[in-house]
């Protein structure tokens, strides 16, 4: 079974088309329709014909495991037997340590990214084809796999050509990327993706913790929903863009929904087919500069005891090598490969991105553009732009990310997603790089300015009046509003002037009082509420009578003069004496 599980041949036509016949051969086999708990099965789930990754993908494309779940419900026990198109058997148990991982992560996203709506099972269903779930729970008890599992190196050679973008800290390849750990993720993409699942302080793609939480938040951004058919197709097809791949991914998902049980660690079954076998082909030879050099250790993850080779869709697996073809002592030349298009990118430059100012809170309304050109100024297609959000700022891309890459479209052109400011104002830089290419970055700077109002008025008319002396009954309270809409959090001031003409603060008349009861005429620090309303605590009269005016300013230049009247009581007069009578 772990000759089998390693077994990896370059991807063909073959191979396609025998994938394409077992989804068939399922989908024909199971009939459509709705699960216990009303959600579309994936029979029905046809995928949404706009979707597509437009950032790359988590796993640069690399191979995956294309076992497909069994026909029969896992209720409520493991269901085994050979799945159609594949040999080996398939069940619904899930390695604990495994399991609890992917359990885990979906409790944070719940709370971190509740609009997310992420499943467990839509990780299960991952993990399950990234890496036959960490290679059937071959991990260590605190979620680290006891073995590194890299996938090919991606050379261009049957797969994606991605050079070396870490200098081999994670996969050990100084000269290609490999996709990394339980849900393969490539170095590039982890260097931003990267997450502490088990709160030890490191980051590390190796482990299932770690690895699972990062998943979760690489599917939940751009603010995808995963309850909607269409983000959930989105995100899965970023992940790995295939339809096969997000197809096969689907049928997990829907499985694993049905119900799944818990197994040990290390005993969970080993998928047989991948993406890149043929049917009773012969395992490929093992590609040098895939594996970790001997005695080496990749910097994240544990001392492997003897790396395993490429095997994943983003990587993960194990090759049995043949023995060598090629004469004792023939020179070997190294092959030669063509220059990627990242390869021929000389510089970035703007893309028409305009003035980016947004208030606190509120999402920018232009994106930044990016294009990638060559020296003579040719736009350059299919290149990963890298946008980072740099300096201490709460500013983030929509989905809360500080990272977002982006491929270029077919004018070079990379769109970054939108921006939302945060609370701190000032000026934030948004760095766009090339991934995997040393060229300079080109800096975008972006302007929050503070929460503002542009208009102020009144919640109520009653008169506001006091006798000398004694306490106004009615309370100050007004409504912010900026181009109509609720102006909320906005910073405000509260000042009784001395005249319309004259904004000093009055040194009599009617005024406030302080947490120790002395008399203030000016409150600072004063913010509009979530309505946009901003109630003033009580005012007081000394025993100046006269009209008096409170002033109220926010942030933005909204202005409200209001009128206060401290009058004595008035007092009838005495009726005239009657006369004597006649």
């Amino acid at each position: 079974m772990a000759a089998q599980f390693g077994r990896r041949l370059r991807k063909g036509a073959a191979t396609t088309a025998v994938a394409a016949v077992a989804v068939a051969a399922l989908s024909a086999s199971q009939a459509p329709g709705v699960n216990d708990h009303g959600r579309q099965t994936a029979a029905d789930a046809t995928p949404s014909p706009e979707a597509s990754a437009s950032d790359g993908s988590a796993t640069g494309n690399s191979p995956y495991y294309t076992d497909l779940p069994p026909l029969k419900s896992p209720n409520p026990s493991p269901s085994t037997g050979p799945a159609p198109g594949g040999t080996g058997t398939t069940e619904s148990g899930i390695p604990a340590t495994v399991l609890d991982a992917y359990k885990k992560a979906e409790t944070t996203l719940r709370e971190a990214k509740p609009g997310c709506n992420l499943p467990w099972q839509l990780l299960a269903a991952i993990g399950r084809v990234e890496s036959g779930q960490a290679r059937g729970g071959r991990v260590d008890a605190d979620g680290t796999t006891l073995k590194p599992i890299l996938g090919p190196q991606l050379d261009g050679n049957g797969f994606a050509l991605i050079k070396d973008t870490d200098d081999g800290a994670y996969d050990g390849n100084s000269s290609y990327d490999q996709a990394v750990g339980p849900m393969q993720f490539i170095p590039s993409t982890w260097a931003w993706a990267g997450r502490d699942g088990n709160d030890d302080g490191k980051k590390d793609p190796n482990n299932i913790y770690d690895a699972a939480l990062a998943a979760g938040h690489y599917l939940c951004r751009n603010d995808w929903d995963l309850s909607q058919q269409g983000d959930l197709d989105r995100a899965i097809l970023s992940y790995n863009n295939s339809r096969d791949y997000l197809n096969l991914v689907m049928r997990w998902l829907e499985y694993y929904r049905k119900g799944t049980h818990e197994v040990p660690d290390g005993t969970g079954t080993l998928p047989d087919n991948r993406s890149d076998d043929g049917a009773g082909a012969s395992p490929t030879p093992t590609i040098p500069g895939t594996t970790n050099p001997a005695g080496s250790t990749p910097k994240p993850g544990p001392k492997p005891e003897k790396p395993e080779t490429p095997q994943k869709p983003g990587g993960g697996g194990t090759t049995t090598p043949k023995p060598p073809t090629t004469p004792p002592g023939t020179p070997s030349t190294p092959p030669t490969t063509p220059p990627t298009p990242t390869d021929t990118v000389d510089h970035l430059e703007d893309a028409g991105t305009t003035k980016l100012t947004a208030m606190a809170g509120d999402a920018f309304g232009r994106r930044i553009s990016t294009r990638a050109e060559t020296e003579a100024g040719k736009a350059v297609a299919k290149v990963r732009v890298r946008f980072t959000i740099v300096g201490d700022t709460d500013t983030t891309f929509t989905g809360g990310e500080d990272v977002a890459t982006v491929a270029t479209n077919s004018s070079g052109v990379a769109v970054a997603p939108a921006l939302q400011a945060g609370e701190k104002t000032g000026t934030v830089t948004v760095r766009a790089t090339v991934v995997g290419r040393a060229v300079p970055g080109l800096d975008y700077k972006a302007t929050v300015t503070e929460r503002a109002a542009d208009a102020l008025a009144r919640t109520g008319d009653a008169a506001l009046t006091c006798a000398p002396g004694g306490t106004f009954a009615n309370q100050v309270e007004v409504k912010a509003t900026y181009k109509g809409a609720v102006a909320d959090g906005v910073a405000a001031t509260a000042t009784l002037i001395k005249s319309a003409d004259d904004p000093t603060v009055t040194d009599k008349g009617p005024y406030f009082k302080d947490a120790d009861g002395k008399t203030v005429r000016t409150l600072t620090g004063l913010k509009t509420d979530a309505k946009g309303l901003l109630k003033l605590p009580k005012l007081y009269a000394d025993d100046t009578t006269g009209t008096f005016l409170l002033r109220v300013t926010t942030a933005g230049g909204a202005t409200l003069t209001v009128e206060l009247t401290v009058a004595a009581a008035e007092t009838s007069s005495p009726s005239p004496s009657a006369g004597p009578s006649a």
